[in-house]
């Protein structure tokens, strides 16, 4: 082993001298996976006490259903709705909850066994190694901050909305900058803060701050559905308005039922950042399950009842595709326009739920990022008094309030979609390697050849879909692809036993649900746009860039520090963990 006595970054000469070292140190620390051990036990020296553990079942549910149930609901619907699928928005909304439910049970495995803050950072890192942990934890800090910024300036909109007053007085417009960037927002950076301030302070408090704002916004939601229902009629549902328009449940047929079910998959996303909160939870093995697959059940059962509301109340070639909700009553003259303002006082609370949710996410992300030592420490400082991620709580706000000053709301559905598809396709790889693979013990290239040939069927279904023109042709290779899917799944399953069975909760009829999993999100992937992809590109340039310049030498020093093997269990290690380690996860 290579010896550091100082640090790579204590003089330029040490740094030049890490940086000539670079290949070898990227061959020592990108595939080193850590131990579940280290990662329940990991506290860097200056970071402070641990998380204090507060939250109970009960509020991992209300931080789900206010984490999703935000403003992306009341923008995708009428998009979904208008351009893809017609009435049958409502399946879209249900496939894309099965979709996101199936998610939460492979997040719901490893916040179980793994009570930590880290999310799918933490849970890659002890799988894939701390590259690819770190890869897919920087996009998604990137994607929590660019659609938290564009989040707080959709509130200035609602809440313009609510009240009667045009957002656009409330914004300074600077004709030098680009468009969709030019306009001042005030509001939305005070917001932001705001919420910053409350984060820092409690995580406890900011639960019982949510719950508050959650139960208002449901009272808002049943309001809508009730509305929707009341004032509605059955026959929009097989109708248009323009009768040369397509007609029936289906207009444009199944491939519009699973473009929409693509394009409201965003409203789902918010469960991520509840098993962030795993390390200051109770009783893991209990509430965990409760509060990420409860919440998810429910917040799929709102939405189709608020898609069906809509879908009763407007013909689906009527429904604005910006604001469905409030449009449909707006310039109402018949003494229903205040009904407008009601939903836009409820999308208001949708916001900042969705939005102290997100940024409580994004802070524990960069806390345990930081205690990995890939970037600075100290982001992983913990109050001593809150008990909170502190450091990272504040800079990513003021970054998030930094960003809102300028960003306008069209940019959430671009920045945000891709980079967490992707997050949730790897974690559905990652509990399957887990539940097959032991490090050191067994052979892992009969998983990684499932995993690689599986993965490359669904972007072959994927591309099926996409680009070949409907007809017989079509739907033979469909059909063809899908068998071939079932019978690589089927054979896996037949000829690979698992190393791992959780002792606690384990995701049921393993591999076929995460195998389901991973389909759909690269299904999903592949109904994004190009501008999606390139931004994703980008992003990861940089992270790595930044890794390559930064993190493997911060990482390498750090294994140096801790060479009595606390740190990290290293590629060729035997890697079985014990009972006991398995039991000290649960006995918090």
């Amino acid at each position: 082993m290579e010896s550091t006595a100082t640090s790579s970054f204590s003089s330029l000469r040490e740094y030049l001298r890490a940086l000539s070292q670079t290949p070898t140190r990227l061959a020592r620390r990108a595939l080193t996976v850590s131990a579940t051990y280290d990662e329940l036990n990991r506290h860097c020296p200056s970071a402070g006490p641990a998380m204090r553990r507060t939250l109970r079942w009960f509020d991992l549910v209300s931080l789900g259903i206010g984490g999703m149930v935000g403003a992306g609901v009341f923008v995708t619907t009428g998009h979904a709705t208008r351009l893809y699928a017609g009435p049958a928005v409502l399946l879209s909304y249900a496939i894309a909850g099965f979709c996101a439910l199936l998610s939460a049970f492979c997040y719901t495995e490893f916040a179980v066994h793994m009570p930590v803050a880290g999310g799918a950072f933490s849970y890659l890192r002890v799988t894939f190694g701390e590259f690819a942990a770190f890869l897919t934890g920087a996009n998604l800090v990137v994607d929590y901050v660019m659609s938290n910024a564009a989040v707080a300036r959709g509130f200035t909109a609602y809440l313009g909305t609510a009240i009667g007053v045009s957002s656009a007085r409330w914004r300074l417009t600077v004709p030098s900058l680009p468009k969709g960037f030019n306009e001042i927002d005030i509001v939305a950076v005070a917001v932001v803060l705001l919420i910053t301030l409350v984060i820092c302070y409690s995580t406890r408090e900011s639960s019982v701050v949510n719950m508050i704002l959650t139960a208002l916004h449901l009272l808002f939601i049943a309001f809508v559905i009730v509305i929707g229902f009341w004032r509605g009629s059955w026959k929009n549902f097989t109708h248009p308005d323009n009768p040369e328009n397509p007609s029936g449940f289906f207009p444009y047929g199944a491939a519009g039922v699973f473009k929409g079910a693509a394009a409201v998959y965003l409203s789902y996303i918010g469960y991520d950042a509840v098993s962030t909160m795993a390390e200051e939870v109770k009783e893991p093995v209990k509430d965990i399950p409760i509060g990420v697959s409860g919440s998810v059940v429910i917040v799929t059962i709102l939405y189709c009842l608020m898609a069906a509301s809509m879908t009763k109340l407007l013909p689906y070639d009527t429904i604005d595709a910006e604001a469905p909700f409030s449009a449909a009553f707006s310039g109402k003259s018949d003494g229903w326009g205040w009904v407008s303002r009601v939903i836009g006082m409820g999308a208001s609370f949708g916001i900042l739920t969705s939005l102290m949710v997100a940024m409580l996410g994004q802070a524990r992300y960069m806390c345990v990022i930081g205690r990995s030592n890939v970037v600075p420490s100290w982001f992983a400082r913990v109050h001593p008094k809150t008990s909170t991620p502190v450091n990272a709580s504040a800079f990513l706000g003021i970054f998030t309030a930094a960003i809102a000053l300028f960003t306008d709301l069209d940019v959430l559905l671009n920045l945000v979609s891709i980079g967490t598809l992707f997050v949730f396709y790897m974690v559905a790889n990652a509990v399957i390697y887990r539940r097959y693979v032991a490090t050191g013990t067994t052979n892992p290239w009969p998983t990684l050849s499932f995993l690689c040939s599986f993965s490359f069927t669904a972007i072959m279904f994927t591309l099926i879909w996409k680009f070949v023109p409907t007809g017989g042709a079509k739907a033979g290779m469909l059909s063809a692809s899908g068998l071939i899917a079932i019978a690589i799944l089927q054979l896996f399953h037949c000829m690979v036993p698992q190393v791992r069975k959780p002792e606690f909760w384990g995701v049921p009829f393993m591999p076929w649900i995460p195998s389901i999993s991973i389909f759909l999100n690269v299904f999903l992937l592949g109904s994004l746009d190009g501008p999606s992809y390139v931004r994703f590109g980008f992003f990861s340039a940089v992270a790595v860039l930044f890794y390559v310049l930064y993190s493997v030498h911060a990482s390498f020093d750090a294994e140096a520090d801790n060479n009595n093997g606390s740190f990290t269990a290293k590629n060729g290690d035997v890697h079985v963990e014990s009972k006991e380690i398995q039991d000290q996860s649960f006995k918090v």
